[in-house]
């Protein structure tokens, strides 16, 4: 590759990044809210999640509910006594997105063949979201505040903050009596919309359950057996989690199962996210950095229950 190729590949570069990295590096609101689309589409658990774009680094998520019973005796033309009328329970949860930052290399050779395809900005989003995306499920996930990995310690995920419903499995693997005792702890307020509902876990331990039912010499053992149909308990499905723990336990082969409507869930991401490049002459690479900001928090934390050390 010649010298002028290469200026023309880096010029060629500046102008499709041009866009991206203007005003600061700020994206513009359109920008931000296709590269947060790319984030959710290359994530299980975002997938699932709510996933909220938010105005400031700090945003409320609003929370209104009738908790008990607000139906009464009626008569004919006759007002409910003030005793008698209800009201709602309102609370809120704080998003406080805390600031990550996503370091990405392209090659002159992957700039070239880009440019000539003209997809360089598009091939940049797409590897920055792809690479995001994995660790932020990670941090949602796995984030423990007292965890001695600076990256996961900036935040708790959710499964450190699902604390108001644990089952212990005892170091047994995962089992049809397992996923019943979760719901059976879980309150029953929550179980309304069982089929909105998910057994999250890890890839072990729902390859583990599959070949437990696969075992059955029935043809519903063979579908579990043959096929990747998903697998159910009482209408939930069980839903692999590429990111949940596997290294868990005194031994580090544990896993945990979270049981949840994943929509409780909610990810909050602020919509001013930074992407600044420069050129590393020596490596000939472009190195391109996103800077953002995320939170997660349960909207209603005792709509989850955990299970812990299941065995794998």
């Amino acid at each position: 590759m010649s010298y002028m190729s290469n200026r023309t590949i880096l010029e060629k570069a500046d102008l499709a990044l041009a866009d991206l990295t203007a005003g600061g590096g700020i994206l513009k609101p359109a920008q931000a809210q296709k590269f947060m689309r790319l984030l959710v589409k290359e994530s299980v658990l975002l997938k699932l999640a709510t996933v909220v774009p938010m105005a400031s680094p700090k945003q409320q998520i609003s929370k209104i509910k009738f908790g008990s019973r607000i139906l009464r005796p009626g008569a004919e033309a006759t007002a409910l006594a003030p005793a008698d009328r209800s009201k709602p329970d309102l609370s809120s949860v704080e998003l406080d997105a805390k600031l990550f930052k996503a370091e990405v290399r392209l090659s002159d050779e992957t700039l070239e063949d880009s440019i000539e395809r003209g997809e360089l900005r598009q091939t940049i989003m797409e590897m920055m979201a792809e690479a995001i995306s994995r660790d932020m499920e990670e941090v949602v996930i796995n984030g423990d505040t007292g965890s001695a990995d600076p990256f996961l310690a900036v935040m708790d995920g959710v499964l450190v903050q699902a604390t108001s419903n644990v089952v212990d499995a005892a170091a047994n693997p995962i089992s049809k009596d397992l996923l019943r005792d979760m719901l059976k702890t879980l309150p029953s307020e929550h179980l309304r919309d069982k089929k909105a509902m998910r057994f999250l876990t890890s890839v072990d331990a729902d390859l583990d359950y599959r070949n437990t039912l696969a075992e059955r010499a029935t043809a519903v053992g063979d579908k579990f057996l043959e096929g990747d149909t998903p697998v159910l308990y009482s209408g939930v499905p069980v839903q692999p989690v590429p990111l949940f723990p596997e290294n868990l336990g005194p031994t580090n082969d544990q896993t945990a199962i979270l049981l949840c409507n994943p929509k409780n869930v909610h990810v909050g991401i602020w919509r001013q996210i930074r992407v600044e490049s420069a050129r590393d002459i020596s490596e000939g690479t472009l190195k391109i950095v996103a800077t953002l900001r995320f939170d997660t928090k349960y909207a209603e934390e005792p709509g989850a229950c955990k299970c812990i050390n299941v065995q794998l």
